[in-house]
């Protein structure tokens, strides 16, 4: 598997030492009860920091495509969420979550690979250099983050597996135990939650699998203790919780686009030029802001990636 040089990054989109060494001081956490004991076979895990609870991840690089932006404060990032799993409403996951048990944790690999089987997340996480990417994260109702989250790129984990050449997408799929995942017992969605990327996607350096933020372990509400970060779309793409990767010829059918298939495309990319039909996409909210910003195709990254959509009909693509 050949992975292409991305494009130069732009001097904007390095973040300066000096914001990437700042560590926000925040007085309180109040989900700090359900980040215990979540290391999950994490390596390198230490005491947890002063006013979040989380467990410190040691050793974690300066990851090469941050944001300059100021994160969004951990208190809010960690208690605004979607996560259909415990809830519909931004606050029942950090309600709900603790539930959830994250080790031991095992990952599926089937389909076209050379080496399908069944993993432990230690397994998985072995000799991968954390790296912490502060990214503009975006959602579909016009709300918005920047999120410093610490994993690593989903192409070295990809190459691990040696898919074949009929491997032309990677499906993804969430856990589904409603025993643990109280929102599962609603027919909100078809459950497992089930998401996919095209292979070139998927193996764009700017995708990651995280398995935390602001320096510490994932908290259960944003996915623990593995999911998927893809910058440059909107955020239900960002599957949680994943307990199987399936490399595949013919394109998913993902979560949302079955459930409403003339809402929520397969492709996801931020698109201020394409409207949900409930909403326009052209401005968003900032979490923690009250004026609305203008929004930036392909969430901002667009010189990385648009590259990879060119002669498509975004329009129809969406």
């Amino acid at each position: 598997m050949i992975i292409k040089k991305p494009a130069d990054i732009r001097p904007s989109e390095i973040t300066e030492p000096a914001i990437y060494r700042r560590r926000r001081d925040f007085i309180r956490n109040t989900t700090g009860l359900l980040l215990a004991g979540m290391t999950g076979g994490l390596p390198g895990t230490g005491a947890a920091r002063p006013g979040h609870g989380g467990k410190v991840i040691q050793g974690i690089e300066r990851g090469p495509f941050s944001t300059a932006e100021p994160p969004t404060p951990y208190e809010d990032v960690t208690t605004y969420n979607n996560f259909y799993e415990f809830g519909t409403d931004k606050e029942s996951p950090a309600r709900l979550a603790g539930s959830l048990k994250t080790e031991p944790w095992t990952v599926t690999i089937e389909g076209e690979v050379a080496r399908p089987g069944r993993y432990p997340l230690e397994d998985l996480l072995k000799g991968q250099p954390m790296e912490e990417r502060i990214y503009r994260m975006r959602c579909v109702e016009g709300w918005s983050m920047v999120i410093p989250w610490v994993g690593f790129p989903l192409a070295n984990l990809i190459e691990r597996f040696q898919p074949t050449a009929n491997a032309k997408y990677v499906e993804f799929q969430s856990l589904h135990d409603p025993a643990q995942m109280p929102g599962q017992r609603r027919d909100v969605l078809e459950w497992p939650y089930v998401e996919g990327l095209r292979m070139d996607e998927a193996m764009h350096p700017l995708t990651i699998l995280a398995v935390g933020l602001y320096g510490e372990v994932l908290p259960n509400q944003n996915g623990a203790p593995l999911r998927l970060v893809v910058p440059w779309k909107y955020g239900f793409k960002g599957i949680k919780s994943i307990v199987r990767m399936r490399f595949v010829e013919r394109q998913p059918v993902s979560s949302w686009s079955r459930a409403a298939p003339h809402e929520y495309g397969f492709y996801a990319n931020v698109n201020p030029e394409v409207s949900h039909p409930r909403w326009s996409q052209r401005r968003e909210r900032r979490i923690g802001e009250l004026r609305k910003r203008r929004t930036l195709m392909f969430n901002g990254y667009a010189d990385q990636v648009a590259h990879l959509y060119r002669g498509m009909d975004l329009a129809k693509f969406y």
